[in-house]
C-alpha cells in the first residue's frame, strides 16, 4: 500500500489508499475503470475523485479493491446516494493518462483498455450506466459522449453481438446515446463474456438478469 507523505501543508495523510491501483492493469482495475468512467467524477479544482451508487455495497467493494480506509458518505436531504470521495494527486494523473478527466461525461473517449481487461471494463460499465430490460433480452449503456459511444459499439461488435446506437435529444438539447445489445441469445453471450470468472466484483441483480437465460439453455 503506497501513502501520501504529505496531504498538505505538511501534514501526514490521515487515510490510506493504495496509489499504484491504476498503474497495473487488472480485472479489479478495468472494473473500477469502467465504474469511474460511466458513475465518477474527478473533482477539476481539488485532488478528490468519487463514484455514488445508491448500492453501498458495490462503493464498499470499490473501497476494498483499492485497499482504502475512506468511509462512504451517506444519503441525505439534499442527496440521495451513497459516495465514496477518494483524494489522491496520484490517482487523479493516473486516470488523467488514461483518458479520464475532470468534467468529462460529454467528451470522454473510449479508454485504451487491453483485450484481456474488456470484459471487466465493461461490466464496470454495464454496473454504472447499463439498463437490463427484466426479460433480458435487451440492454442499453446511455452516454453523453459520441466518442464513448462509438468505442463501446466497436466491442460489442468485435464480440459479434447484435447492437447499435440511437440517439435521444433531450429537453435542455443535450444528445444522449444508448448503446444497445438487443437478442435473446446476445444477452447471454454478453454475459457469459462480461461475468466469466466475477464472483462478487458487479451489481448482483444485473448479473442475475443477464445470467437467467443461460441456465435455460
Amino acid at each position: 500500500v503506497e501513502m501520501n507523505r504529505t496531504q498538505f501543508s505538511g501534514q501526514p495523510r490521515k487515510h490510506k489508499v493504495n496509489e499504484k491501483f491504476f498503474k497495473v492493469w487488472s480485472d479489479e482495475m478495468a472494473w473500477i475503470l469502467g465504474l469511474i468512467v460511466t458513475d465518477g467524477c474527478v473533482n477539476k479544482s481539488t485532488h478528490t475523485i468519487s463514484i455514488s451508487q445508491k448500492n453501498s455495497d458495490l462503493l464498499n467493494k470499490i473501497a476494498k479493491c483499492m485497499d482504502t480506509d475512506y468511509k462512504l458518505i451517506k444519503p441525505s436531504r439534499t442527496r440521495s446516494v451513497y459516495t465514496l470521495a477518494i483524494h489522491s494527486k496520484v490517482i487523479k494523473d493516473d486516470l488523467k493518462k488514461l483518458g479520464i478527466n475532470p468534467n468529462k461525461s460529454s467528451t470522454v473517449g473510449f479508454p485504451l483498455v487491453p483485450d484481456e481487461y474488456l470484459p471487466a471494463f465493461v461490466r464496470g460499465v454495464v454496473d454504472g450506466d447499463g439498463w437490463i430490460q427484466r426479460t433480458a433480452y435487451v440492454m442499453n449503456v446511455t452516454s453523453a459522449s459520441q466518442s464513448f459511444a462509438e468505442g463501446l459499439l466497436s466491442v460489442f461488435k468485435k464480440w459479434n453481438l447484435r447492437s447499435e446506437i440511437t440517439l435521444q435529444t433531450t429537453k435542455k438539447g443535450t444528445t444522449i446515446y444508448r448503446i444497445w445489445v438487443k437478442g435473446k441469445d446476445d444477452i447471454p453471450k454478453l454475459a457469459k463474456i462480461i461475468y466469466n470468472n466475477c464472483d462478487e466484483n458487479c451489481i448482483a441483480y444485473k448479473r442475475e438478469l443477464m445470467i437467467q437465460r443461460l441456465s435455460k439453455e
